[in-house]
């Protein structure tokens, strides 16, 4: 490292994730932990909000003292603490951001409050060294399903967004109903790759760049409750491309209004792989395609520092009067 390194250290524990990173220059990774819930949230089948506070409790400190073993770091290096604030669970942000905002205190280190949302289109700037905005982003998780004009590193427009349930709320509610369990994505997306997209499902038409996922997803509840013995890969297969149609249809309006030619994928759904290899055709109409290493699709804090390092850059810094905003928009 040299004196104008800057060390963003990130901090994200949105949802079931406790997760802490040390990036330097917002682009190389000198560490990444990610210490996940699933295994304890998959016995209710989704995330329960008070456990997932708890076991943040738990393992921050754990978390904390590895990023900063595996980065080979002193606490001194540190240029600044990048936190996620917002949105989320709100007992779950509330035990990273308490637990940045008094490293900040003691270390006395500037504290830089993150947008989740802001963090997913951020992975994209590790995976891809040379990638810049302006852009579209298409941020797809279980909370967030928006069309971003990424207007700067720190500057965002939403063009269009989900007036109901997001993809990935989408994605799990389904893959609970038909017995496939938590978390719903990814099981989704390995059964639909034996399955055939043979049955037909009612596709939600909204004005604008918005969309409605909670129409797709009740006809397939709907349908394997009057058929529970239909095929499950094939509904699968034929829920994950009707989903995707619908994302590709406002995503191409959004490129033509906006005359943009790069493309940019966020948020844990976009690794799924029908809609990754769906977006890849976009390449054959002369349009870049920027997608997020798999590691880097679900929560992490390494996206976190990463925003964390262009705000801190931007002058955009947090007092200790931070607090957790579960709502939070992007713009």
């Amino acid at each position: 490292m040299t004196e104008k390194d800057v060390i963003v250290l990130g901090i994200e524990s949105s949802c079931d994730e406790t997760a802490i990173s040390v990036v330097k220059n917002g682009r190389q990774i000198l560490s990444n932990v990610v210490n996940s819930q699933i295994p304890i949230h998959t016995l209710y089948g989704g995330v329960v909000p008070e456990i997932a506070s708890r076991n943040h409790i738990d393992n921050i400190s754990l978390v904390m003292e590895k990023a900063i073993s595996d980065a080979r770091i002193s606490l001194s290096d540190i240029t600044a603490i990048g936190c996620t604030y917002g949105p989320g669970l709100v007992g779950a942000l509330l035990v990273g951001l308490s637990y940045g905002k008094a490293l900040s205190y003691a270390l006395k280190k500037p504290l830089v409050g993150v947008n989740h949302i802001e963090g997913h289109i951020a992975a994209n700037y590790i995976t891809h060294y040379k990638l810049e905005p302006p852009f579209l982003c298409i941020m797809m998780s279980g909370g967030n399903t928006q069309i971003v004009n990424v207007k700067s590193y720190t500057e965002f427009e939403v063009l269009g967004r989900t007036r109901d349930d997001a993809i990935g709320e989408a994605f799990d509610k389904v893959a609970r109903v038909v017995g496939l369990g938590y978390p719903g994505g990814p099981k989704i997306d390995k059964l639909a790759e034996e399955g055939q997209a043979v049955i037909e499902l009612p596709k939600t038409h909204m004005e604008g760049m918005d969309f409605s996922f909670s129409g797709i997803k009740t006809a397939v509840i709907n349908l394997h409750h009057k058929e529970p013995d239909i095929d499950k890969a094939n509904l699968c297969k034929s829920f994950e491309k009707a989903i995707t149609d619908m994302l590709m249809e406002k995503v191409k309006m959004a490129l033509k209004i906006s005359k943009c030619n790069k493309i940019v994928l966020a948020g844990g759904v976009s690794a799924n792989t029908y809609i990754r290899s769906e977006f890849e055709k976009l390449k054959e109409k002369n349009i870049e395609v920027y997608m997020p290493d798999l590691k880097l699709c679900t929560d992490n804090a390494a996206m976190i520092a990463s925003a964390g390092y262009y705000n801190y850059m931007a002058g955009k810094i947090s007092d200790l009067r931070l607090n957790a905003v579960p709502n939070l928009k992007l713009d």
